[in-house]
């Protein structure tokens, strides 16, 4: 896992209840912070290009989504700045290291975004997953964070995913 978050500043420990991070905790939250900085623009180019039969509601999940990865990014990014690090949400960085597939160009049906939307979410959470205990080993408290995401995206997934199912 390449990353770019770095910790800026641990002269003094006790500024952050004695809490330093290693490096591997800050390269789990870049990891998490790209992926979710990903989704959210996979999530509004899906938005700008869905097409077809029941084009609204998912128009519509859409923008949730890319409202709970965006607000989940700076929730990321800012826990990682709590604890000294640094944050890096620039668009190379999220290009060259994020987990989740390239979302294809152009128009797309409402049947073909609801699965290429649905498999960006997982990826993004089995990244949360992927990291869980690591963090949760050194941090309880940002393992709840992932906690939260992992719960809303899941609900997401399934919501959308719900559009295409046949009983």
């Amino acid at each position: 896992m390449t990353t770019t978050a770095t910790v800026t500043n641990r002269r003094d420990a006790s500024e952050i209840a004695g809490f330093v991070p290693s490096p591997e905790f800050y390269e789990n939250l870049q990891q998490v912070l790209v992926d979710l900085i990903e989704l959210h623009l996979q999530g509004k180019q899906a938005h700008w290009n869905v097409v077809g039969t029941n084009f609204r509601d998912l128009h519509l999940q859409l923008d949730e989504l890319v409202d709970f990865a965006r607000a989940g990014s700076d929730t990321i990014a800012e826990r990682i700045r709590a604890l000294e690090g640094v944050a890096d949400g620039r668009s190379d960085t999220v290009a060259a290291t994020t987990t989740l597939p390239e979302f294809p160009a152009f128009e797309r049906n409402t049947t073909e975004v609801v699965d290429l939307i649905t498999v960006r979410i997982n990826a993004a959470v089995r990244t949360m997953r992927d990291v869980h205990d690591a963090v949760d080993a050194e941090d309880p408290s940002t393992a709840d964070i992932l906690h939260q995401l992992i719960d809303g995206l899941e609900k997401l997934a399934w919501l959308i995913r719900s559009e295409n199912r046949k009983v």
